[in-house]
């Protein structure tokens, strides 16, 4: 994985975890991974984590992100503000599970109330956010018609109206979607299998040369990247989104 991750035209490739990712959440690890996955062969969470951090990683433009917020300013100047988290409502025993009632994205409204590491700030703070888990009721569907999303999540992403926000997760949910915050209206964004053979990978054009620019404040598109499908078989194609981001050098 780190190979093909390394191998991608980008001169930034973000990373985050997620609920498979078992080494790189140390607790989960020690108290269950290591037993359930493991047995008597355990692995070297150090190394695992060196290798997404290390200089073979920053070489290869490789930013591993814990649950933090970060600003990159790209090569043509280009600069955006990201939110990311690795984690998901708990389920199955897994690793970077939360209990499903907690909220660890939006500050507590009683000071006395146990305040979360990590809030999201509100409008207009951040540009994209990358989870691994989606939001309650976008894109969260699984089999079993069950919306499986972060109630707390979705509360947060209307704080906080990203211009994009990337997660996976739910393998059925592949998509993308646009909301439109004033009327909280939806808009599926439709895909084309021609295109998706011919390009490799679907395509969403929002910038201003767009026949449908993003609108940021006003709209967020949502992306359900995961490439497993349902049967756990790598079928859904990757997403390139394309969209216009504040210069570094403007007020």
């Amino acid at each position: 994985m780190f190979n093909l991750v390394a191998s991608a035209e980008a001169p930034l490739k973000i990373v985050i975890a997620g609920n498979h990712d078992i080494t790189l959440d140390v607790p989960y690890y020690e108290s269950v991974g290591k037993a359930r996955f493991h047995g008597t062969m355990e692995q070297d969470t150090d190394a695992i984590r060196e290798l997404w951090t290390g200089a073979d990683a920053q070489k290869a433009g490789i930013v591993y992100l814990e649950e933090e917020i970060r600003t990159f300013t790209l090569q043509n100047g280009a600069t955006f503000t990201i939110f990311a988290s690795p984690y998901q409502p708990e389920f199955c025993d897994w690793a970077f599970g939360y209990p499903r009632e907690e909220d660890r994205f939006s500050p507590a409204s009683n000071s006395t109330d146990p305040q979360p590491k990590n809030p999201i700030p509100p409008f207009p703070a951040i540009d994209i956010m990358l989870t691994h888990g989606p939001p309650l009721g976008v894109l969260d569907e699984v089999s079993r018609g069950e919306k499986v999303g972060c109630e707390h999540l979705m509360r947060a992403v209307r704080r906080c109206r990203p211009r994009l926000h990337c997660f996976g997760h739910i393998h059925e949910g592949w998509g993308a979607q646009k909301i439109e915050w004033t009327t909280r209206s939806s808009e599926p964004i439709p895909t084309d299998p021609d295109e998706l053979l011919k390009n490799g990978c679907a395509i969403v054009d929002l910038s201003k040369d767009s026949t449908k620019p993003l609108v940021f404040g006003e709209e967020t598109v949502f992306v359900n990247a995961a490439i497993m499908n349902a049967i756990f078989k790598p079928w859904n194609a990757p997403w390139r989104i394309d969209m216009d981001l504040p210069l570094a050098n403007q007020s």
